[in-house]
């Protein structure tokens, strides 16, 4: 789980502070199938084939203020099912956008395009990433982007949660280690949510998301799609080829999720995580100690950070010129968006740097420029609720598959993740709204080795969102179903992120369909 931050790039194409503003029965095809063959499903009758979905392809919905699209892109709508148990009942729409392939005769089909969350949207996602893709993928493919169900143009969800920022939702403990006031604001953000969007809100699944991506292929005239997706994205995409085997062609799952970790283990897994990540950035601030004055060692940088974390905790440091207070939590939340981007650790120096002199109470000149980039508030979308992000967030993570209701046993978790993995402080072992959320409408989707070998795996070795664990986890769990590559790099993004390795792979895969045989090591990554 990842929001997109840092600068404009690739699939987050968002600014810094839009991060911290925001941060059928499983196991079986929604036609009740559950076995894989190559025979592809057609229409048994003109009349059946007549009554599939179709696209009406138009203009976009429109932009938030200041942002840009690429021009060629068109959009359109799928009506689908809001619960596919009772396909007749109530419709919602869901939102889809193209850009065509470039039309030199070389054309395979669409990818389809998810740049994680969980919940960003997805309608510009093409526009982004055609940029980072030679003219060979161009020339292949469609790229089709869309807004998955409750996002942003797709029926968009909102709890009326007092903070609509998905870094509220992270549930970092008092100074003291305390949770009592997260356990509050865990049940009162689910009582919002059930006020607000009643049952409808247990729809909202990954599962019937990836359902809603199959009536999209079937609207698009397609037989089968490729798909590209990025740490949320890759458990949606897991979650499709393992309902719709049949139906997926290429398969790349980029900056991973473990299906069996879904979720209260993914979130256990950023404490280990963030220790494996934080060093980069800390070597970026020791080596600019005579500016900074953080500490001229890693170990003397993450001691100097630990330390103005737990200051923030006990005493925030007001933001000048803005309503803001800088707690600890949203200190760890800003440090947390910053390093999924190798381009951003320079920036997360400074901000410390700036952090440091707040406390203090004398920010400098430089410090107010840094902090007012940070603090900076993104433009908000026509149409869509401000908490639209935080509540599918909710919606996706406590809908997908239940969480404990002990109160006691997260207490005595977060104090031994405390001790053990201080730069996250217990957060990731604390109780959030799921304790408190209605049983899910169905069990997660088992994700498993069945099915042909169509799947790319790219997975970064530091990756503080979606660790290099989950990434191996994910690949024991696919087995001879994908093939593996790792960088020996930082962040959350591995194509086009400075190894030739991983995106000559990548560019293989998609062009020709060729996957290495044995699990690829790349460490020609460019620093």
């Amino acid at each position: 789980m990842s929001r997109g931050t840092g600068v404009s790039r690739r699939f987050a194409g968002v600014a810094v502070a839009a991060g911290l503003a925001a941060a059928a029965v499983a196991g079986c095809d929604a036609d009740g199938g559950d076995a894989w063959d190559d025979d592809e499903d057609a229409p048994s009758s003109v009349a059946e084939a007549a009554a599939r979905p179709h696209l009406n392809w138009g203009e976009c919905p429109a932009l938030a203020e200041g942002a840009t699209r690429d021009p060629r892109l068109t959009c359109a709508t799928v009506r689908v099912p809001l619960d596919y148990r009772h396909a007749d009942g109530e419709k919602i729409e869901i939102a889809v956008s193209k850009l065509p392939a470039s039309g030199h005769g070389k054309r395979r089909g669409v990818l389809v395009l998810n740049p994680g969350g969980p919940a960003l949207p997805g309608l510009d996602t093409p526009g982004v990433m055609a940029p980072t893709l030679p003219a060979s993928v161009l020339d292949a493919y469609d790229l089709v982007g869309f807004d998955p169900r409750g996002v942003e143009h797709s029926a968009p969800l909102s709890c009326g949660l007092d903070d609509p920022s998905v870094a509220g939702l992270f549930p970092y403990p008092a100074a003291d280690g305390s949770i009592t006031a997260n356990v509050d604001h865990a049940r009162a953000d689910a009582r919002k949510c059930a006020s607000a969007e009643g049952e409808k809100i247990g729809y909202f699944t990954t599962a019937n998301t990836a359902r809603d991506l199959d009536r999209v292929r079937e609207a698009l005239g397609e037989q089968k799609i490729s798909y590209w997706g990025q740490s949320y994205g890759t458990y949606l995409g897991a979650v499709y080829e393992s309902l719709f085997p049949k139906r997926a062609d290429r398969v790349i799952l980029e900056g991973n999720v473990d299906p069996t970790k879904v979720w209260a283990g993914a979130a256990e897994s950023w404490g280990k995580g963030m220790s494996e990540r934080f060093p980069d950035a800390a070597a970026v601030a020791a080596a600019q100690d005579a500016t900074l004055g953080l500490g001229s060692t890693v170990d003397e940088v993450t001691q100097a950070y630990v330390a103005l974390a737990d200051r923030l905790d006990r005493t925030p440091a007001p933001v000048p010129g803005t309503p803001q207070s800088l707690s600890g939590s949203l200190f760890r939340s800003v440090t947390y968006s910053l390093l999924l981007h190798n381009e951003t650790l320079p920036v997360l120096a400074q901000f410390w740097k700036a952090v440091a002199d707040l406390a203090d109470g004398a920010p400098t000149e430089a410090d107010a420029a840094v902090l007012g980039q940070v603090f900076a508030a993104p433009p908000a979308t026509p149409g869509v609720p401000s908490d639209n992000q935080a509540t599918m967030f909710l919606a996706l993570t406590c809908g997908d598959a239940q969480w404990s209701h002990d109160v006691d046993d997260y207490t005595d978790r977060v104090a031994a993740d405390r001790e053990k993995w201080p730069l996250t402080a217990g957060m990731p072992v604390n109780i959030w709204a799921c304790a408190f959320w209605p049983k899910p409408v169905e069990k997660p989707v088992t994700v498993t080795d069945k099915g042909p070998r169509n799947t790319l795996i790219l997975q970064n070795r530091r990756d503080n969102a979606t660790p290099w664990d989950d990434g191996v986890g994910l690949h024991r769990v696919l087995g001879n179903r994908a093939a593996f590559v790792g960088a020996d790099n930082g962040g959350h993004y591995v194509y086009g992120a400075g190894s030739a390795c991983v995106d000559e792979a990548t560019v293989a895969f998609l062009t020709e369909g060729t996957l290495p045989h044995d699990d690829v090591n790349c460490a020609d990554v460019r620093r």
